[in-house]
């Protein structure tokens, strides 16, 4: 993922979205259950959560007792059902 933005975007851009990322995954972990249930993923047995990064990016993620595993990014501009598919 870092890879494919440093080559869209570049360098800086890169090491601001990790700021991004490493700033919500430390919030996730004080609060697990900030992000909202995504009703892209209704379909599933286990609740998957999502919040918003930098008002583009997307963060999915699932909570399974005291592991939250984070399943997936994506462009909040692209199609979500498409995206959301690919998510095992």
């Amino acid at each position: 993922m870092a890879n494919y933005i440093r080559r869209l975007l570049g360098a800086r851009r890169k090491y601001k979205f990790k700021q991004e990322v490493r700033e919500t995954t430390n919030l996730l972990k004080r609060s697990p259950g900030i992000g909202k249930i995504d009703p892209l993923f209704e379909d599933r047995p286990q609740a998957y959560r999502s919040v918003i990064i930098n008002g583009l990016n997307k963060l999915v993620y699932r909570i399974d007792g005291d592991i939250i595993y984070i399943v997936g990014f994506w462009d909040t501009r692209m199609d979500d059902e498409n995206q959301a598919a690919q998510v095992k």
